[in-house]
Parts: structure tokens; sequence; C-alpha cells
């Protein structure tokens, strides 16, 4: 199986290095962050949204391609799951039993995968405006799914045990809802990417709160939560990675690296709270992180296959990494210091 093993370095403690003088392959005196690919053997299927399972393979979605892809990473061995046609598998996670839950884009259902047999449940959106899931998390129970709806403008909760879909309208015209992220109470906040505004349900009441960023122009594509449940995001059209306190409604911005027409798409957190995500303004795609309590970013380094676009990121504690797919047909692992 064909493989990228091409590796980059990223500094993560040191002076601000222009992204030019970062060679690839180059291993400098500070903390660094390695950068390692895998090429997809499914040409132009726009392999998006891995989630790491318990035995250590990457579960992805080809979205272009209607399947489901999972990559062993120690063998570099790849095998595909075939999904019905106009599928558009969008985001998936892994339950704690092994199965894969994923967002059926463009035919309204959220689907269970069983990697054992191959077989898929489906489980229909109960109202047809809400036609394309787009993406999904799991709840602190592990019992709920919650996800977002983004042309429909829903989000929506998915009770695994039942099966049964209840579904909040938000109130703002297309609002575009985005990324999804739980905090330590148990709920969901979430991007409405259409409009400059941050979203949030009580689960018992199913009650909406929306909290509108200070600049109309702004526009949160994914989001974040460290472990304090302050609320992190990238705004997509001005550039701006962007904090937003849930108690006060306090929003602090910091441009990033790249600047107005950086366009910061994926985001995540690690266990240090450290956030990391990829300006794709910038091509060669480049990946970027900042420290909250020292205010600094990281670097910006450019991925090696170039990447064309990095939609998705998420963060793999138990072995200190971050996986994501990339418009450049590649699954890629990024192991921090």
């Amino acid at each position: 199986m064909l493989t990228l093993l091409t590796t980059i370095a990223i500094l993560a403690s040191a002076p601000a290095v222009p992204p030019s003088h970062v060679a690839l392959g180059t291993t400098l005196p500070f903390d660094t962050i390695q950068i390692k690919e895998w090429k997809v053997p499914w040409d132009k299927t726009r392999p998006r949204d891995p989630a790491v399972a318990k035995d250590g393979r990457i579960w992805f979605c080809g979205q272009a391609g209607n399947y489901i892809g999972v990559l062993d990473p120690r063998t570099g061995e790849f095998k595909r799951y075939e999904l019905e046609p106009n599928t558009n598998p969008h985001n998936l996670i892994i339950d704690a039993a092994g199965y894969v839950w994923y967002a059926g884009n463009r035919n309204a259902h959220i689907g269970r995968l069983d990697p054992k047999s191959g077989a898929v449940t489906k489980y229909p959106m109960p109202d047809p405006a809400a036609r394309d899931p787009h993406t999904l998390v799991f709840d602190r129970t592990g019992k709920d799914i919650w996800f977002t709806v983004q042309g429909g403008g829903f989000v929506g909760r998915l009770a695994m045990g039942s099966g049964k879909v209840d579904l909040v309208k938000l109130p703002s015209e297309g609002s575009r809802p985005y990324g999804i992220a739980m905090d330590s109470r148990n709920r969901p906040w979430f991007n409405e990417f259409g409009v400059n505004k941050i979203g949030m349900i009580e689960p018992a009441s199913m009650a909406l709160k929306e909290y509108t960023l200070p600049d109309e122009r702004a526009r949160g594509r994914r989001i974040a939560l460290t472990s304090d449940d302050v609320v992190w995001y990238v705004d997509y059209t001005r550039g701006f990675l962007g904090r937003l306190d849930p108690e006060t409604g306090k929003v602090v911005e910091w441009q990033t690296p790249g600047g107005v027409n950086s366009m910061p798409y994926a985001l995540t957190v690690d266990s240090k709270n450290r956030l990391w995500f990829s300006e794709t303004g910038m091509q060669p795609v480049r990946m970027v992180g900042f420290d909250p309590r020292s205010q600094q970013f990281t670097p910006p380094v450019p991925v090696p296959s170039g990447g064309m676009s990095v939609r998705y990121a998420v963060y793999h504690a138990p072995t200190g990494s971050i996986w994501f797919g990339t418009d450049a047909n590649t699954i890629a692992r990024a192991q921090l210091p």
C-alpha cells in the first residue's frame, strides 16, 4: 500500500519563524509535531473526519465515494465498506461497542455500521426539512448522539437505544449549524455558520440559547471546548480564533497567523487545553497551534501533501496525536509534543 512517509517538523515553543524557513523532514531543536500521511487508494473520494477505534485503526468517511473506510496505520492497509448511492457520508464517530455512526448527508439519515458484518442500520430524520445531517458527537453518557443539520437549520438528538430523533429548529434564516461539541454539563454547543451566532441546547428541556458574536461578519465553522467549559471557535471568513465565555458572553479574538485570508477550518483541543487548527486559505494548507495560557501561536507549517483543505480534526488522548483527512486524498496524523 502506498504511503506518504514525508514528515514535517512544527515548532511548539520557539520564536516565530517564517514557514518557508522550516524544511520538510527537518528536526528542529525544540519540541516538535511530526505529520505523517497515508495515501487513500480510492482517488478523489474526499476522505475526511477520521475517528480512532480502540484497536488503533482509523475510520473515516469517503464523502465523494459513498463509503466508510478504515486504515490500519501499523500496516498501511485500507478496507472499504460500501454505502448506498447518494449517501455522501460526512462525519463519523465510534461508540463503546465499536459500532461506527455516520451522517448520511445527502439522504437524510444517521447510519450505524457494524464492522463485523458490514450491516448498516439507518435512522431517518423525522422531518423532511432535516435533509442533511452534518456533524455528530456523543453526549457524556454515551447514550445519545447530538448532531447538526446544516442546510436544514436544525440541531438534533438521537437516542441510540430507541432510535428516537428529536429536532430543534434554529430561528435564524440560513443559520447553517456546523461544528458541535459537548461541555461538562452534557450540553451541546455549536456554531451557526450562516450567521454570527453560537448556540447551546439544554438537554432536559431542549431549550435553545444563542450568543451573538460582536462582529456581524463573523462566521464560526468548527468549535471546541477546553476543560473549563470555555468555548473556542474559528472564524472562517475573518481569519480569527475566538474565545466565548459562556457565563458572561464575553468574546475575545486573536487574528490567526495567516490573517484575513487564512480561512481557519478544522479545530480541536488537546489534553493540555491547547487549540490546534488548519488554515485552509493558505496553499499548502497550514497547521497551527495556540496556547491559551501564553496566548501564543505556533509557527504555521504546511501539510506535506499540500492538503488542499483540512475540514475536521480529532485529538486522540491515549497517543497524544491529532488525526485529520485532506482533500489531497490522504489521512494524516500529527504527533504532538
